[in-house]
Order: C-alpha cells, then sequence, then structure tokens
C-alpha cells in the first residue's frame, strides 16, 4: 500500500541495470508516455538504467517518437519479447540490424503469460504459433543472429504437438489507469480499454517486483467503487500523476465518451469510406459476415469491413470484436486501433485471447502482405522492415472462417472505378502473391490438415485454397485475367470457372447488403453447380414465415436436382435464419425428404451452436444419420 504520488523522475529511478521491465499499451492506448519520457530522460542524462529486457504484448507507440519509441537508444534496451513491432520502429530497426536481442512471439501468448507469471507457473502450452516462424522448428520466434535463447519449444502432450512458452520474472511494471486514490487502488473509466492491467500489477508483484502507475487523477480512499478497481493498491508500489498531454486516450482522440463506454455516439455521424480499392476489399469481405456471429476485424486493410457494415446498416446484426478485449460496436482504425465506439463490452486483453485461442470467432477478417502458392501468408517481416505478428496467430489459426484481405499488389498502385468497372492506371511496383514468403506467419497448410476455411480477398479477384493450390473463383468487373492477374504473380494459380466479384460492390451508392441477407427472395439464395453437382443454399438472414415457403424450396432444389438422385453435395448457410415456430415440424420433414432422395452429403453450417444441436436431433429423429461439430451439422459422405 502507497500513500500519495510521486514525481515520474523519482518513480524510474528504482529501476536498475539488467532489470526486466513489462510495458502496458495498445498502440496509443494505455501506453504511460509519462513514465517513458522520464525513463528516456534519465537514461540520457546518467547512462542507467542499461541493458533493460522490454517485454510488451501489443507495440505501444505511434510509428514514430511515441512510446516504446522513446527507449530505442543504445546500451539501453539489451533484449526486446515483444508481439508486435510496427508501431514502434526504431527498436525494430535495432532488432532487425541485431543490436538488441529480439523476439517476437504471438501477442495473445505474451498477454496471456502475465497470468502464468502470476501464478508461478513454468510456461504455458499452446497450439498457437505451430507451424509458423515461431515454431521452434523453423525460427522460435527469434529475430536476429545474436538471439540465441530458446524462450519457445515443441511438447507433445497426449498425441498431440503443442508449444510450450515458458515464462519470466517481471522486474518493474509500467502501466496506466485513469485514477487512483491514496491507497494505490486504480480504476480505468476514462481508458479505451483494460489490456492486461490487472495480470500485469499481479505478475511483477509476484516477481518480487516493481509496480509503478501512471494515472490521469487522484481520489481519496474510500471514494472509488471496488468492482471499478482494475489494479488493487495492494498490487502498486508508486503512482505517478501524468501531464494531460502525455494521457490521450489514443494517440490520434484526446477523448472520446464512446469510446470509453460513457455515452453512445450515433453512428449516422460516421462518414462513409470514398469508393477505392480499401472500399472494394472492404464490401468484398463484408459479405461474408456471419449474421448473429462474432468476428474479429485487424489492424489495416481489415478496418474498413466495420465502416461498411455501419453503412449498410449490419452493426447489429453481427458482433464485431477487437484483439484488446472490445466486443460490439464499432472498432477503430489507425492510431484509434484498438478502441471501439460504442463497444457492448470492454474486458482483459488475456481473456479476450481466450476467446480467440478456444475457437470462440465465427470468422476474422485480417491483413494479408506476401501470399505463396501454398496459401501461406507472411505479415510479419519483409526484408529489413520487421513489423511483427501482433495477434494475427492467435485469430488466425482458430477463427472458424478467415478472410485474408490486402490488395493484389503494392508500392505504387493506382485504380480507377469508372461506370461499375474496375481499371488498373498504374499496378504495383511489388508482388504480393509469390512463390514462396519469407516468413509464415499463417501456414496455409496446418490450415488445410484443420480443414478451416479460408479466402483471398484483393481488389481485383478473389482466391480459395484447393489440393492443387490457391484457385482463381472470382474476378472483379473489367479486370482481365491474362493482362491484370497472371503477369503480376509469381506462381500460377488454379483456374477453372471464375465468376463475376458482385456487380455492387464498384458502385458508389451503398449495396443493400442488409436487404440481401434479410429480403432476397428464395430463388436467388440457391445456386447449382452442374459440372461438380455442388448445392448451395443461402439461408443467412431469411425469415421463413409461410408454409408456401417451403413449397418453393422443395420445387426449386428439385428443378435443380432431378435425375441426380443421391448424386448432390449441399451445402446450406443458417446463420441469421429465422423460422415461423408452426413451421417447425413441416420443415424439418422437408429438409430430410430432400436429404434422403437427392443429396450424397450435406453440410448445414450455423454459428448457432443450439440451432446446430436442434437440427442435429430432428433429423436423426427422420432416420438422417448426423454428426455434430463445430460451426456444422454434417449428414452423408464428405
Amino acid at each position: 500500500m502507497i500513500d500519495g504520488v510521486v514525481s515520474s523522475e523519482d518513480a524510474v529511478s528504482v529501476i536498475r541495470d539488467g532489470d526486466t521491465v513489462c510495458v502496458s499499451g495498445f498502440v496509443g492506448v494505455g501506453t504511460p508516455d509519462e513514465l517513458l519520457i522520464a525513463l528516456e530522460k534519465r537514461f540520457l542524462e546518467t547512462g542507467h538504467p542499461r541493458n533493460l529486457t522490454l517485454v510488451f504484448a501489443a507495440a505501444p507507440g505511434d510509428g514514430d517518437t511515441k512510446g516504446l519509441n522513446r527507449l530505442a537508444h543504445p546500451g539501453l534496451v539489451k533484449r526486446g519479447i515483444g508481439g508486435h513491432w510496427s508501431l514502434v520502429p526504431k527498436l525494430a530497426k535495432m532488432a532487425v540490424e541485431g543490436e538488441i536481442e529480439a523476439y517476437n512471439l504471438p501477442l495473445g501468448c505474451i498477454s496471456q503469460l502475465y497470468r502464468e507469471i502470476a501464478g508461478g507457473k513454468p510456461g504455458m502450452l499452446s497450439k498457437v504459433g505451430l507451424r509458423t516462424f515461431v515454431d521452434p522448428r523453423l525460427q522460435g520466434g527469434k529475430v536476429n543472429d545474436i538471439t540465441t535463447d530458446d524462450l519457445v519449444s515443441v511438447e507433445e502432450v497426449d498425441g498431440q504437438e503443442w508449444l510450450y512458452y515458458r515464462t519470466l520474472p517481471i522486474d518493474v511494471a509500467l502501466l496506466r489507469a485513469t485514477t487512483g486514490d491514496t491507497h494505490g487502488n486504480c480504476t480505468m473509466e476514462r481508458e479505451a480499454l483494460k489490456l492486461d492491467a490487472t495480470a500485469m500489477a499481479m505478475a511483477t508483484h509476484n516477481s518480487d517486483g516493481v509496480v509503478i502507475v501512471q494515472v490521469e487523477r487522484m481520489a481519496i480512499h474510500g471514494s472509488l467503487l471496488p468492482k471499478r478497481v482494475m489494479i488493487p493498491g495492494a498490487l502498486v508500489d508508486c503512482m505517478v500523476k501524468s501531464q494531460p498531454e502525455n494521457h490521450l486516450q489514443t494517440y490520434a482522440t484526446p477523448y472520446n465518451h464512446a469510446y470509453s463506454g460513457e455515452l453512445r455516439q450515433p453512428l449516422a455521424d460516421v462518414d462513409p469510406m470514398d469508393l477505392t480499392e480499401r472500399k472494394i476489399i472492404a464490401r468484398r469481405a463484408a459479405f461474408e459476415l456471419p449474421l448473429g456471429g462474432v468476428v474479429n476485424l485487424g489492424i489495416g486493410m481489415p478496418e474498413g469491413v466495420a465502416n461498411v457494415a455501419a453503412e449498410e446498416g449490419l452493426l447489429g446484426s453481427v458482433t464485431l470484436t477487437a484483439e484488446p478485449g472490445v466486443i460490439g460496436g464499432m472498432p477503430q482504425g489507425g492510431l484509434n486501433f484498438g478502441a471501439a465506439l460504442n463497444p457492448d463490452a470492454i474486458v482483459a486483453q488475456n481473456v479476450q485471447f481466450d476467446f480467440y485461442d478456444g475457437g470462440g470467432l465465427d470468422m476474422a477478417c485480417l491483413g494479408m502482405a506476401q501470399t505463396d502458392r501454398y496459401g501461406n501468408v507472411n505479415v510479419s517481416k519483409f526484408g529489413p522492415r520487421f513489423a511483427g505478428a501482433g495477434g494475427f496467430i492467435n485469430i488466425s489459426q482458430n477463427a472458424s472462417r478467415l478472410v485474408l484481405a490486402g490488395t493484389f499488389t503494392a508500392g505504387g498502385l493506382k485504380v480507377a472505378i469508372e461506370d461499375g468497372q474496375l481499371r488498373i492506371l498504374q499496378e504495383g511496383k511489388l508482388q504480393k502473391f509469390i512463390p514462396d514468403v519469407e516468413q509464415i506467419t499463417f501456414s496455409g497448410q496446418y490450415a488445410a490438415e484443420t480443414n478451416q476455411p479460408v479466402l483471398y480477398v484483393t481488389e481485383r479477384c478473389v482466391f480459395s485454397p484447393t489440393r492443387k493450390g490457391l484457385e482463381l473463383i472470382e474476378v472483379a468487373p473489367g479486370i482481365d485475367i491474362e493482362q491484370d492477374i497472371l503477369p503480376n504473380m509469381g506462381f500460377e494459380p488454379v483456374i477453372n470457372s471464375p465468376r463475376a466479384m458482385d456487380a455492387r460492390i464498384f458502385r458508389d451508392e451503398p449495396m443493400g447488403l442488409a436487404d440481401a441477407f434479410f429480403a432476397a427472395p428464395l430463388k436467388d439464395r440457391i445456386r447449382f453447380e452442374p459440372s461438380t453437382n455442388k448445392l448451395e443454399v443461402n439461408f443467412r438472414g431469411y425469415r421463413m414465415t409461410e408454409a408456401d415457403d417451403l413449397t418453393e424450396l422443395e420445387a426449386i432444389i428439385e428443378q435443380y436436382c432431378k435425375g441426380l438422385e443421391g448424386q448432390v453435395d449441399c451445402v446450406v448457410h443458417y446463420d441469421g435464419f429465422t423460422l415461423n415456430p408452426a413451421l417447425e415440424e413441416a420443415h424439418k420433414d422437408t429438409i430430410a425428404r430432400l436429404e434422403k432422395r437427392f443429396y450424397r452429403s450435406a453440410r448445414r453450417i450455423t454459428s448457432n451452436p443450439f440451432q446446430r444441436l436442434r437440427f442435429g436431433l430432428e433429423l436423426a429423429k427422420r432416420d438422417v444419420s448426423t454428426r455434430i461439430r463445430s460451426g456444422e451439422v454434417v449428414t452423408g459422405t464428405e
């Protein structure tokens, strides 16, 4: 327990040479700049502390001079263990050039390790990182040749491979909160995120270390609501009251009540995106949103999906999340990334990654830099440019469905959208679809082994993985495959019968996605491919209210499948599907009848576990053999 506050200079004076220091922050949210400024000043004036080990999950920085960029001085840092390095380019440069030892571990795993350290555990088992550069059979997360200690190993438990992440003691925690009382209890009511404040404080305290908290304001003891206290005073060794300019809510926003949940902002106030290649990609990705499902949107290109969802009136039909702990609302981009407008909940970052790692995401949309012939993706390192994986590995590896989004080429790409056609004005200098990626951040082969559905979305085309390689499945209107796609790839994709990307994507006005999901007639929801005998039924958002709907459904499917009895492979998407209770028995009778007559196999996909179990039980009553697995009810042979 403490009494009052100390100056930032006094606070950092306890940091010794060789200490391991963990630092909170996600971009500018929760980043203790007042403390980092004082630490830099002390080093520049005295040459101490030296040879620090910095531990950080998400890069606390602005991509320029703020956050951990302040500590990028020779001699100050000996080792960095970080999840995301892109916004701390000065430290990242030192890592790439071998001036410091450096590790890039999955953001979520570092976040979770704080809890393991707090609990006195030797390490943590996780499948996150298998077959990526974090796997010690590849690079073990090591960034350069002077980094030799193994922090990750491969272990076998019950016949399965796991990665084992070692814990390490923490000597000092530099944290941030909103209000501190005179006994050190800290609340975070004006912060946009909770991050790992509690776990970091416990990990440091239980390592016999020093917990230093930067706060915006002080209160007397007993005036804070106990349920709001995120860092108990029993864990806090000293507090520093920050200057306002060093305690912004984000690096782009001094304070927004709608980020911290104190009020809700009308989303009509949000300006729609201009129709550029970024919006084209975000719009195509938005077609994949699982109604009623939970989605993660990554940094960069995927940020636009939230804006498109708001413009299309879909935010109320899907739960968008961001990795540092926001659930619901509209995740933000740029230097506001990590915050969300009007969130439903803000949970601890490590808890969010528990949810992600356990398969809680129905879909993730993440950025895509380099992609190779095997479907591997690199977003973490490109020659001398070191971005780090961030939460990409946790999220991409464990989402039920994955959309990888990015421009087709990079470095000067310019496009025009004219009369609903896409035209390439200037091709990017850098190919992004190459024979082999420089570093594997996402393993396409591991995704294939785990049967994870993946889509690769660009402004001019869409790819899907197959056993023979990436297949070109959609092409933008105005794009010529021979001229605009194949010459700009480092490998030959599989090409069968690619279809046109939806024309609505390339028009200025809203696409009417809500109507497409909720009001599209039945005939427009059923597609049959004669060459493969594949039937696809899109019930996403469909409201079945009348008995005539069942009659029409059976008639349309019979029209497509007559003469192909027992030969059709069917896929039905049920997210957001609602059924008039009076039609319950008739509906199950109809699908059982179609199943027995036409289908060789069927996959009924829904993110709703209750609906999956009901389907399985009802079909079993009608002598249809079913298997329930994650996200699906499967019948027949696959």
